[in-house]
């Protein structure tokens, strides 16, 4: 065989390895690959439904993620609010009450800073929710006063004295509050802010006493809003 036959083969099969690589490349991911994005973590108990779902070709048996309930409270203005969120939304929330000054003031503070700078987006949504049964509007309206235009903030302060917050936030919200056992007019609140999906899971627990929680909700704000974006796509493109 001479040297020039050896190198013409030698082309055609780089030739060859070229124009079929990608072919080779294309059917393997398709057949093996998978699409893998950051996602949050689903708090609260969980359980198998018992029944198996299907995505993308794989089988997975399907998980029923603790939901908070739906629950009517009344804004400053009297109107109705539906917590949380409609199930096209994500949600915000946190405990306080207009008689503190301190610490609910701090966490209004917090909310109003981070509704602020999500004021343009349309997915997520922030709610400040009373645990005071002696709550009315006009001292919901005085605390609010300072914040401005909290509808354009998409930013709801509620309450509800007839529902008793305090079994609501323990057993839907996973977060304490009770009255304190030292002084029946005040109230132990939790310091956290919890954050929903729009199927009502809680995806994060944020600790404003501790540096840099508020921060580390920013950010998995931007990444469950990318995921709840990325979730409608693909449920348009199965339809």
């Amino acid at each position: 065989m001479g040297k020039r036959t050896q190198v013409n083969k030698g082309k055609i099969i780089i030739l060859a390895l070229i124009l079929l690589l990608p072919g080779f490349l294309y059917i393997a991911v398709n057949r093996f690959g998978s699409n893998e994005y950051v996602r949050l973590p689903v708090f609260g108990e969980k359980q198998l439904s018992g029944e198996t779902k299907r995505n993308w070709g794989r089988e997975y048996p399907d998980t029923v993620f603790h939901t908070a309930k739906e629950i009517v409270f009344n804004n400053a203005a009297g109107a109705e609010v539906i917590f949380p969120a409609a199930d096209t939304c994500v949600s915000v929330v946190h405990l306080f009450y207009t008689r503190d000054e301190a610490f609910s003031r701090l966490m209004l503070d917090y909310v109003d800073a981070l509704a602020t700078r999500f004021q343009g987006n349309p997915l997520i949504n922030f709610y400040s929710i009373s645990v005071d049964s002696t709550e009315t509007a006009a001292s919901l309206t005085s605390f609010v006063r300072p914040y401005g235009d909290m509808t354009a903030k998409k930013w709801a302060v509620v309450f509800n004295p007839a529902t008793d917050i305090f079994s609501y936030s323990r057993e839907q919200l996973l977060i304490d509050a009770m009255v304190d056992p030292a002084d029946s007019s005040r109230f132990l609140i939790s310091n956290r802010l919890v954050l929903l999906d729009s199927k009502r899971r809680i995806r994060g627990f944020y600790d404003i006493s501790q540096k840099g929680e508020v921060d580390r909700l920013e950010d998995e704000l931007k990444l469950l809003s990318v995921e709840e974006i990325r979730n409608r796509s693909l449920k348009v493109e199965k339809k």
